[in-house]
């Protein structure tokens, strides 16, 4: 499962080529490569190209990160699927250099590419479109390769917790453990399947932590969150329709409950517990 972000450079370009290129992340500099550009000048070479361009664009570079989900692919895979990336992407057009770092659980690619091309003269065009142009490349290739790609999991994510439209950085912040629904979530599969009964129910979670409100809809709000945090709806548009009130309840009642959001998602950590 390959994730993609981008963010411009607008200035301290060489500290930023420094650190994707440091030794201890590379293997001692193997996983290095470059195109129309030298490593250890590249940032006199894109600003030796902006000035040619008589370009006027405030940004120098851009730095695009590819990572891979833990134990998917080696290193030198993931760095032949970067350059395939960049190959498809940028074809030809802007200098970069592209740097495996593999000091993490999960392998990364790291991508500073000119924000002006030496073919076009012009700036590169930063946005959803160009964006998507770039996710859509690294999911074909990691497709090719045989590995998953975000798609899969952020559908199965939007399907179970299908609320208001949720974004991008709430499905990480949400399989980081991160979200405050995600926490709810989590607690409320671990209360239903201490609980034989709804009062039982309520406290457990009010074990773990929860207050709760009864009325049209339950709601609940964690203690750390007493001063600055509202109480959440069990509404099907808030947290989803396998944690409405009445779902609640069908799911304690049923004999062969299980935590759904674990077994969808393979998460087992609890947050407040």
């Amino acid at each position: 499962m390959a994730v993609t972000k981008i963010h411009p450079i607008k200035k301290t370009l060489h500290l930023a080529l420094n650190y994707i290129m440091n030794a201890d992340k590379t293997d001692k500099k193997i996983l290095i490569s470059s195109f129309n550009c030298n490593p250890n000048t590249a940032h006199l070479e894109f600003e030796q190209t902006k000035r040619e361009c008589n370009s006027k664009a405030k940004i120098l570079a851009r730095h695009l990160i590819q990572s891979f989900a833990p134990g998917e692919t080696t290193p030198e895979q993931a760095h032949k699927i970067g350059l395939e990336l960049c190959e498809k992407v940028f074809q030809g057009k802007y200098e970069y250099l592209l740097t495996t770092h593999i000091d993490k659980v999960h392998l990364h690619n790291h991508v500073i590419f000119n924000n002006v091309s030496f073919v076009t003269g012009k700036a590169y065009q930063s946005n959803k479109r160009s964006y998507h142009q770039i996710r859509t490349v690294s999911d074909e290739i990691c497709k090719e390769n045989g590995l998953s790609v975000i798609d899969e999991n952020y559908k199965k994510f939007k399907n179970r917790y299908s609320t208001n439209g949720k974004s991008y950085i709430e499905y990480m912040e949400f399989k980081k453990g991160g979200s405050w629904k995600n926490r709810l979530h989590l607690a409320i599969d671990k209360a239903i399947l201490k609980s034989g009964t709804y009062e039982e129910f309520l406290k457990a979670m009010e074990d773990l932590g929860y207050e709760i409100k009864i009325g049209k809809y339950l709601s609940f709000r964690h203690k750390d969150k007493k001063d600055s945090g509202r109480f959440t709806r069990t509404k099907a548009n808030v947290l989803g329709e396998d944690y409405t009130k009445e779902r609640i309840k069908e799911r304690i009642e049923d004999p062969t409950k299980q935590q759904i959001y674990n077994k969808e998602l393979h998460y087992d950590k609890l947050p407040y517990s």
